[in-house]
């Protein structure tokens, strides 16, 4: 009975509150369900009376309503917990959850009551406050809260930018903080007329930073009331017009400055009407101020440019700022001098574009030192070029052009001239002659020059001779039968020689510079013609030396070729008569031995003979192919059986895949072949095996030759195909004259192969070639 009247009263309680309160059992069955929930629900009694606890929230929060009551089961307490619920309309509302268990008589949890409160306003109003913090907190002005004494109450991060206080350091104390002692009334006069009720905006004063630093501020004040409308305090925005105030004296100084630069500035209409000239205009364009302003900008610019001021206005109407741009603008004496223009538009209060300033520099000392240094720049790679040009060079003719060309540019020249001296074949001496910047014939009807005063100091190596008007020298115009220019001579003032030295000290030329005015040639114009002078010499030393070389070299080719041809006809008769006494004379014994060894010693000479006879024709151009189509691998088969028959102590392993067709020289590749084994077999005398192989890949057939030997070095592997190299160490007990790989890589090129060696030493060696599949 007890039990029944406390069930009663809790029902009661429940049914007053203004909190929703829904009694479930375990299995979330509903047993009571207050007016409260009705409104916030909009479920009546009587429907929820056993419904399900889910009809009022979603199923993602099914299994959050089973732990809640886990917990509760479990002794855990839940208060106030944050969820969603869904009204009979299907509205989501954020509420506060308050969960207590439900026993029977005997102390056995059978349910669970929950305490539902609609906290949307709550969320709001925390939205509206946070949002408000964030405004208040994102201001760049200082807002601050105090009470009507003065107290400070909050104290936003724009107050600490403009004071640099934090927080912390001013909330609870008065204001006066902020105040020089002399502006202290101001504050009880402004919370006087707050209290009041009354705002205070735009009230200019100065407050102190915390460094001491006096900062103009502009004040607005206003009430503070609590929910009753009884003014408790103040709230206080304070902007620092530090910039305001400096903006003045900004004005003042722009206008000191535009007076006193050096450069232009200007400023105009639209229309392109002078309404301002500084002294910097003054100065570059030689008008005054009273002569420019009023008048049109088109005083200052050329006629084949008056449509840039078009563009350029035109830019400036839609508000573009033309910067650094570099054209002509005339002075007032007709003088045209390069600028660099930047122009920005002049804006009204409302944006609108009113005008344009323009600022002008004066850059022709500027564009001189462009010039000049892009003159030294078109120098200096001029010198390198010509520097390695003549170093490449062997041609006489060549490197004397090339020199005369450079030269006469660098000095800037009207012409120049290369004499050179020459022996012939028979020790004549004669002299080549290169021109520039003159015909030819303007120098061949005159003669070459001789040995007068003038001419004197340069071919005889004396020095350079430099003359600004060399009608005034006088060396000049002393010789018969010209006593001067003779009729038809190039007209000359500026004079430049410098004479050519080779290493030997003798004189082997001269470089002939003039000009028509005087003055022209500088000594920086003599420093770069005396080093490309000596640069040429060099050169014309080197082509000398290849001269000779190459004269000895043809001689040592007409030699060999002479020499093998003589050879080879005894050679073919000796051989001929010692086959003879092989087959029908000499049969057995010492003298058969003798025979063989002979034999031998022929075969080995022949082919020392045959390498020379090819050397020859390599030399001259004239070693004949004859292409056909045939298959490689057939013909590598047939190489390795002949020196298995050979030598039969040996392995020659093939490895070579099928069809390997080529077009190309058989008999040529066939002498690749055997000069490679053979050098596998004599530089590889202890190893048993020598393995070939040939593939083919997408382009061509790689074939390779491998032995097991000594190897060769890296360094030897740079030189062994070149003409008569033998590798040291190696080469001492193999006969030879270092020429059948020479003669092999010819081979192997002229079919557009290629050749080369992968070696280490002590792991013998493999030579590889290519041969395209069609040539």
């Amino acid at each position: 009975m007890e039990y029944s009247k406390q069930l009663f009263t809790f029902k009661s309680i429940f049914d007053g509150m203004e909190d929703a309160v829904i009694c479930h059992d375990l299995d979330f069955s509903i047993t009571h369900w207050n007016p409260a929930a009705e409104i916030l629900f909009g479920y009546s009694s009587i429907e929820t009376d056993g419904a399900s606890m889910n009809i009022i929230m979603d199923a993602g929060y099914f299994g959050e309503q089973h732990q809640m009551l886990n917990d509760i089961l479990n002794g855990v307490k839940i208060d106030n917990f944050h969820s969603v619920r869904k009204t009979r309309a299907g509205k989501d509302i954020p509420v506060a959850i308050t969960i207590s268990p439900i026993s029977d008589e005997d102390g056995n949890i059978v349910g669970a009551s929950q305490i539902i409160r609609d906290i949307s306003r709550e969320i709001i109003a925390e939205q509206q406050q946070a949002t408000l913090a964030a405004i208040i907190e994102g201001l760049d002005d200082a807002i601050i809260s105090t009470t009507l004494d003065g107290i400070i109450t909050s104290w936003n991060k724009g107050a600490q930018t403009i004071f640099g206080y934090a927080a912390s350091e001013v909330t609870g104390r008065h204001m006066a903080l902020l105040l020089p002692a002399d502006r202290r009334h101001e504050e009880d006069m402004i919370n006087s007329k707050v209290s009041q009720s009354n705002k205070t905006a735009h009230f200019q004063t100065v407050h102190i930073a915390k460094d001491g630093t006096l900062i103009p501020v502009s004040l607005t004040v206003s009430p503070v009331r609590n929910k009753k409308g009884d003014v408790i305090g103040t709230s206080k925005i304070a902007r620092n017009i530090t910039a305001q105030k400096l903006a003045d004296e900004k004005r003042a100084t722009l206008a000191a400055i535009v007076e006193s630069s050096d450069d232009a500035i200007i400023s105009k209409t639209l229309e392109g009407i002078i309404i301002t000239w500084n002294k910097g205009a003054e100065h570059i364009f030689g008008y005054t101020e009273s002569e420019a302003v009023g008048r049109h900008i088109s005083i200052l610019i050329p006629h084949n440019r008056l449509d840039e001021e078009d563009r350029i206005i035109s830019s400036i109407r839609s508000g573009k700022k033309i910067d650094h741009y570099q054209t002509i603008r005339i002075r007032k004496d007709g003088k045209e001098i390069p600028i660099a223009l930047t122009v920005s538009p002049i804006l009204s209060s409302d944006g609108t574009v009113i005008g344009a300033s323009k600022i002008a520099r004066d850059i022709t000392a500027a564009r001189e030192a462009e010039i000049a240094m892009e003159n030294n720049s078109q120098k200096l790679l001029l010198l390198n070029s010509i520097g390695k040009s003549i170093s490449e060079q062997m041609d006489v003719n060549v490197i004397l052009q090339k020199v005369t060309d450079a030269t006469t540019k660098l000095t800037g020249a009207a012409f120049g001239a290369f004499f050179y001296n020459k022996l012939d074949e028979n020790g004549e001496s004669y002299m080549l002659f290169t021109l520039s910047g003159a015909p030819r014939e303007a120098f061949e009807k005159l003669g070459m020059p001789r040995n007068t005063a003038l001419f004197h100091p340069t071919f005889s190596g004396l020095g350079v001779v430099r003359v600004d008007d060399i009608t005034k020298d006088p060396r000049y115009g002393k010789m018969a039968p010209h006593f001067g220019m003779p009729e038809g001579h190039l007209p000359v003032r500026s004079y430049l020689a410098v004479p050519v030295i080779s290493a030997s000290g003798a004189v082997t030329g001269g470089l002939f510079f003039g000009h028509p005015e005087q003055g022209v040639f500088l000594e920086e114009h003599e420093d770069v013609v005396v080093s490309i002078a000596s640069q040429a010499a060099i050169a014309l030393d080197n082509s000398k030396l290849f001269e000779e070389v190459s004269a000895l070299s043809r001689k040592k080719d007409e030699f060999i070729a002479l020499a093998s041809h003589e050879l080879k006809t005894p050679l073919t008769s000796m051989s001929g008569f010692l086959q003879i006494l092989q087959k029908t004379m000499v049969t057995e014994g010492l003298g058969k031995k003798f025979l063989d060894k002979s034999i031998h010693q022929l075969e080995k000479l022949n082919r020392l003979v045959n390498d020379l006879f090819d050397i020859s024709k390599v030399q001259a151009g004239k070693m004949q192919f004859f292409f056909e189509h045939f298959d490689l691998g057939e013909l590598i088969q047939e190489v390795c059986d002949t020196f298995r028959q050979s030598m039969p102590t040996r392995t020659f392993a093939c490895d070579l895949e099928n069809e390997l067709f080529i077009y190309g020289d058989k008999m040529r590749l066939e002498q690749v072949i055997i000069n490679l084994i053979n050098n596998a077999v004599k530089y590889a005398p202890d190893a048993l095996q020598v393995d070939i192989r040939a593939i083919k890949n997408h382009a061509e057939n790689v074939i390779s030759i491998t032995d097991y030997g000594i190897g060769i070095s890296k360094a030897d592997q740079q030189n062994i195909f070149s003409q008569f190299y033998r590798v040291r160490n190696r080469d001492q007990h193999v006969s030879g004259l270092g020429l059948g790989l020479f003669i092999t890589k010819e081979i192997v090129e002229r079919h557009n192969g290629r050749i080369w060696v992968e070696s280490e030493r002590g792991k013998g060696a493999t030579f590889i070639f290519t041969i395209p599949h069609k040539n």
